[in-house]
């Protein structure tokens, strides 16, 4: 896709070993089109595990957080990857098919994943297949996109749950249609075969041109998804994060019993709340503040910032960062101290505007 990109005026940086679009001319454009449109993501950068086998739901019941017994073929969930801690190995995105489960998440993840699973199977009949080389995800975001899609499948109907998808023709090809979205506004994944990536890519384009398209780059989507609260991995929580600690309270089921990491898991329930967690601060100024400063009450250390943007639709910049438990209610005045100035902030809930997606 690179070439395919630079044609529409993309400029790059790498990123986990991928060159990836950080814009395409002015982010604020970008942010503006997903938020009133509708804009193009490239996510070929996420990796795609094919499960099959007897085995395959009591394998992954064993390894993820999430109860995967309550899924029906052509729905999907989030759920996470634990070591036997309770740390976070990945954060996975579950699609349930006729015979077979797949996981994506982050490409750059992918070596650890599948050591570790691979660790832990031992007499299972569980085939692990790696499709990464065989498809990859353009996702349609903002609240025109199933208008835009709905032009290239007429007669599909779309999935209208969190992480329902379906099947659809487009351009010949096989293509799977994930209701989705990490940036707060209607969305849907596309699972492509490889090899019809581009030629989907120049239809999508060119269909879109009547919603005002525009593909979007890394800047203008870590703005949408920072405002929308959505943590990424390898910037906001990483292996020394906890799962309770980061917010992904839809990854994780407190009823389905044993799985890797749930004692854990579990203890911090009973115990009633992890010390810190990942909340949204208003940040006063203009400017962002820098990943690593310090956010601090009375001058005495009590978190870390992880994202901070500066938001064109909100007007003011924004951070995420762990705030401890004594002071992370919304409402909470703290400040955020940097290399060189001290900023006042307050605490509040996320998401930092009110969602769009269902």
């Amino acid at each position: 896709m690179t070439d395919f990109h630079r044609s529409n005026g993309a400029r790059f940086h790498e990123a986990g070993g991928w060159l990836l679009p950080s814009r395409f001319g002015d982010p604020g454009l970008e942010y503006h089109a997903v938020r009133s449109n509708v804009g193009l993501i490239d996510l070929s950068h996420r990796a795609l595990l094919q499960f099959t086998g007897p085995d395959r739901l009591s394998f992954l019941q064993g390894m993820l957080s999430n109860d995967l017994r309550a899924l029906q073929p052509f729905e999907g969930q989030q759920a996470a990857i634990l070591t036997q801690q309770g740390k976070i190995i990945a954060d996975v995105r579950v699609l349930c098919a006729m015979n077979s489960f797949y996981l994506d998440f982050w490409a750059n993840l992918k070596e650890k994943v599948v050591a570790h699973l691979n660790r832990y199977l031992v007499a299972d009949e569980v085939e692990i297949a790696d499709r990464s080389d065989e498809y990859a995800i353009l996702t349609v975001q903002g609240p025109r996109s199933a208008e835009l899609l709905q032009i290239l499948a007429r007669e599909f109907t779309m999935p209208d749950r969190p992480k329902q998808h379906a099947m659809v023709q487009i351009e010949g090809a096989a293509v799977c249609v994930v209701r989705d979205s990490e940036v707060g506004e209607a969305g849907y994944d596309l699972i492509i075969p490889v090899a019809s990536l581009i030629d989907i890519a120049g239809v999508l384009t060119n269909a879109g041109k009547p919603f005002s398209v525009a593909w979007i780059g890394a800047e203008a989507e870590n703005i949408l998804r920072v405002e929308a609260g959505t943590p990424r991995y390898g910037i906001d929580f990483n292996e020394d994060n906890l799962l309770l600690e980061v917010g992904l309270d839809n990854a994780v089921s407190f009823s389905k019993g044993c799985y890797l990491g749930q004692e854990v898991v579990e203890r911090i329930r009973s115990r009633g709340h992890v010390n810190r967690k990942l909340c949204g601060l208003w940040l006063d100024g203009e400017t962002a503040v820098a990943a690593g400063d310090k956010i601090t009450v009375e001058r005495k250390e009590n978190g870390v910032v992880t994202s901070s943007v500066v938001s064109p639709g909100l007007g003011r910049p924004l951070a995420l960062g762990y705030v401890g438990k004594e002071h992370w209610a919304p409402g909470t005045e703290v400040s955020v101290e940097g290399k060189e100035m001290r900023r006042r902030a307050t605490v509040t809930a996320l998401p930092f505007r009110s969602s769009s997606s269902s």
